[in-house]
């Protein structure tokens, strides 16, 4: 007698523990289009609500990677490891447009497959297609020569890879249910487990633009990955890092390419960007056996970012997948802007103590750049820039970020949102450090 779909669903809402059957009954489903958005949304809010197990967690993840095709990288000779990053999200987080060239240009393989904008955070995706040509969704077997012939490539998932979790992730975005860890747990590795790699390393945002408020929920987080992870053979390892401001000076999709792109081709860049990229590229390097230590890798990573030859390997890339041969020279030009620009000024003079970081994002949702629906365009060249940092010294009026939008109504919300974003203090309020926490599968 076949599983019905309206009884797993009252099973987890009754706070049942689904058995591997059953789960993959319902991922088969949601796979083979036979289960609508509505039971999928029940599906999402019941499991956030009444949680899933360690064992219900391991085998959603096993049926969404199966659902689609696994990636075979021994047909290419590599000649190096095949690793990835994972970031759970938050505002201005742009890492993977470095880390990606970086590594590569360390001698790491890198096919990294990322998603669009989940809540108020930004998308890897929805960034990289701010770069005219762009594509995001190439057919596997050019996928994989673009890795092997770039080093890297960043795309979001296709219909061979994990098809069901491609679906359950947008539902997931519209239904208040992002936030549940078996279900991040079972997207993100469904995605990474299919793609055959030989390690990953994870970058879990903790703090107020997260979608792990308190370090207790980003260590679960982390340790509930870690342990599914090892347990279906990939080796991992967790970083927490912090994200009670947002990471980087830029919030937006075509800002944050910029952003990137400066810091690609030799600028100094923002210490915390560039201190939770370097550090999740020391964590790939030991992982993949690149670096015999922590300060070797270190040093690699920082001589591949200062030397350009990153900078070469994210050019290669964006060429490979239709993007503009000569990106990096002429990025300012190619790159969409917004037509009106406003500065946000400082309501006193003091200290910027403190940052409502998911207002921030949510200011770039009001601007266009995020998505309220499934269906929604974004517009690229919208959100905030010049975001100053948390311990700045300002006075009254001095500008604190600057708006980038597409009229002046939604110039006026984001203005809004961003002056009730950011408390100003009499004295520098306490900041944490820009890496918090570092897991592995030992400390289980």
């Amino acid at each position: 007698m076949p599983l019905l779909p309206q009884e797993i669903i009252r099973h987890k809402r009754d706070g049942a523990a689904l058995s591997t059957a059953e789960i993959d009954a319902f991922v088969a489903g949601i796979a083979d289009g036979s289960l609508g958005d509505g039971q999928l949304a029940a599906f999402a809010m019941a499991a956030f609500l009444r949680g899933m197990t360690s064992d219900e967690t391991v085998a959603l993840t096993r049926a969404m990677t199966a659902s689609g095709a696994r990636l075979d990288w021994r047909a290419f000779d590599l000649g190096g490891p095949v690793l990835d990053k994972h970031s759970t999200g938050g505002v201005g987080d742009k890492v993977s447009l470095v880390l990606a060239p970086l590594l590569a240009a360390c001698g790491a393989y890198v096919p990294m497959i990322s998603g669009r904008g989940l809540g108020h955070t930004g998308g890897t995706l929805d960034k990289l297609e701010a770069i005219p040509g762009y594509n995001a969704t190439p057919e596997i077997p050019r996928f994989q020569q673009v890795v092997a012939e770039a080093g890297c490539a960043i795309i979001g998932q296709t219909a061979e890879l994990a098809p069901a979790d491609r679906r359950l992730y947008a539902v997931r975005d519209v239904t208040a249910t992002v936030e549940s860890v078996p279900l991040i747990t079972a997207s993100i590795l469904s995605k990474k487990l299919a793609a055959g790699l030989d390690g990953l390393v994870m970058d879990v945002k903790v703090g107020n633009g997260a979608f792990a408020s308190t370090l207790q929920m980003a260590e679960d987080l982390a340790e509930s990955i870690v342990s599914v992870a090892e347990g279906a053979g990939l080796p991992t390892t967790a970083l927490i890092t912090d994200m009670d401001q947002p990471l980087g000076r830029s919030a937006g999709n075509a800002l944050e390419v910029a952003e990137c792109v400066e810091l690609l081709t030799g600028a100094a860049g923002d210490p915390r960007l560039r201190e939770v990229t370097l550090a999740l590229a020391v964590e790939m390097l030991l992982l993949g056996g690149l670096a015999d230590d922590k300060a070797l890798a270190r040093s690699k990573a920082e001589e591949a970012l200062a030397s350009g030859r990153a900078a070469e390997r994210f050019g290669a890339m964006v060429a490979a997948l239709d993007g503009p041969a000569d990106f990096l020279e002429r990025s300012a030009a190619l790159l969409p802007r917004a037509p009106i620009r406003r500065q946000i000024q400082a309501k006193a003079a003091g200290v910027l103590s403190a940052c409502d970081t998911r207002a921030v994002g949510l200011a770039v949702i009001a601007l266009g750049g995020g998505r309220r629906r499934v269906e929604d365009r974004i517009d690229p060249a919208v959100g905030i820039d010049e975001i100053l940092p948390l311990g700045q010294m300002v006075s009254r009026s001095d500008p604190i970020a600057v708006v980038h939008a597409a009229d002046e109504a939604s110039a006026e919300t984001a203005a809004v949102l961003l002056q009730k974003a950011f408390e100003i203090g009499q004295t520098d309020g306490t900041q944490s450090p820009v890496v918090r926490q570092r897991i592995t599968a030992k400390d289980l």
